[in-house]
């Protein structure tokens, strides 16, 4: 087929297709269990699986087999790129039936290559626009897929349109993993100034979070859009290492009158009171300077002066903190909740300013470190785009 050819998908790949013949006929057989929380949007692969027989799967369940391309088919999974390749160690798999399987056919359409396309952003908006279904529960229909009109460039070129992305993919895959090791250091410089805080080794006296805290407050509960004098900080600003997050914001006005008690300044921490039972608790911390309000599904803590800032967030965001918070947490119509009386009275180790100050100090040389990864990451994503643009425009 000729260079620039463009085809529907349909025509070049199977979608959801049945069940492996060889699966069928031994309900013995190990195969990979998938759900869709054990595939990664970031990686584009999948993450975790479970090892069953086909007799436990084969009802109920989605197959696929090794190299397939697997697209999450309900929101917000599908919107949020859960679109991986189901490098799988077993020749077989099941997973959840939120998802559509696409296998190619080998002699017409390279996985690697099918892959990198699906997940070019405009795929997602086009899926979005045809998405069926009632509110919550909308899903990207097959017949989508089928009739996808795709590039078809010959096999060895698509082959190596897929090595070039893969390479610059495995760029960025190194940077994140960079920036997780960052994170993971900050845990440990906090375990190694204060200790296990479910131990306590090196015996400091005991208190309670409002022991370190000058006030707790609640968010602001009126609405945000897309315009205003200030951004509005919401559960999703804060991520589940204890970042800011600050690319999806949405703004709003606010009275002068009302500024002291709905925006934050440096050194505010931001508890996440209610979400899942799995993302309550997260908690981040103002770094900046920049005046933003703060919704009411956070609590902002703001800290005495007889302690730093930096101290609590660590602890907030240790291993045992998660632990306590996650025992802590009601549920209520399917989400968890911890109000503000309930962070307060949490038990933490009281060390001296001194040694806060000096963790708050080292802290900082790690986000400086931070910092440049990103700086760096943004530009490997600029020049992934690209890549991605100039490969399906036939210019690679």
């Amino acid at each position: 087929m000729a260079k620039g050819e463009r085809i529907a998908l349909g025509e070049v790949a199977e979608i959801n297709p049945p069940i492996p013949r060889a699966a069928v006929d031994d309900p013995g057989m190990e195969v990979s269990f998938v759900g869709m929380s054990g595939v990664s949007e970031v990686t584009a692969s999948v993450l975790e699986h479970d090892v069953r027989t086909v007799a436990e799967c084969r009802k109920g369940y989605t197959a696929f087999q090794r190299g397939d391309v697997l697209v999450a088919k309900i929101t917000p999974c599908f919107e949020n790129g859960k679109i991986v390749m189901a490098d799988i160690p077993h020749a077989f798999g099941f997973g959840s039936t939120e998802f559509h399987v696409i296998r190619p056919r080998p002699d017409k359409l390279d996985p690697r290559f099918l892959l990198h396309f699906l997940r070019v952003p405009f795929f997602r908006v086009q899926g979005e626009r045809r998405m069926t279904g009632s509110a919550g529960q909308r899903r990207v229909p097959a017949n989508f897929l089928s009739t996808l009109d795709i590039p078809l460039p010959p096999l060895l070129l698509q082959r190596r349109i897929a090595e070039v992305l893969d390479k610059a993919e495995a760029l960025r895959a190194k940077r994140r993993a960079a920036l997780a090791q960052l994170d993971s250091l900050t845990q440990s410089l906090f375990l190694d100034l204060f200790g296990d805080p479910a131990t306590n080794p090196k015996g400091f006296e005991i208190g309670r979070i409002r022991d370190l805290l000058d006030s707790a407050s609640y968010g602001t509960s009126e609405k945000s859009g897309p315009h205003g004098e200030y951004a509005v900080l919401r559960m999703n600003n804060i991520t589940r290492s204890g970042e800011m997050d600050f690319t999806d914001l949405k703004f709003m006005d606010l009275e002068e009158c009302l500024h002291e008690r709905y925006l934050v300044r440096a050194g505010d921490i931001l508890f996440n009171r209610t979400n899942s039972a799995e993302l309550v608790g997260k908690t981040g911390i103002i770094r900046g300077t920049k005046p933003m309000a703060y919704a009411g599904y956070l609590i902002r803590l703001r800290v005495n002066a007889d302690n730093d800032a930096e101290f609590l967030w660590g602890f907030l965001n240790s291993k045992y903190s998660k632990l306590m918070l996650r025992g802590m947490c009601k549920s209520i119509i399917g989400m968890a909740n911890i109000n503000a009386t309930e962070i307060q009275a949490m038990k933490v180790p009281l060390p001296p300013l001194n040694l806060q100050r000096e963790f708050a100090r080292r802290v900082a040389a790690v986000e400086k470190l931070k910092t440049a990864q990103r700086a760096a990451l943004a530009e490997l994503d600029t020049l992934f785009a690209s890549l991605q643009h100039r490969a399906f425009r036939g210019e690679l």
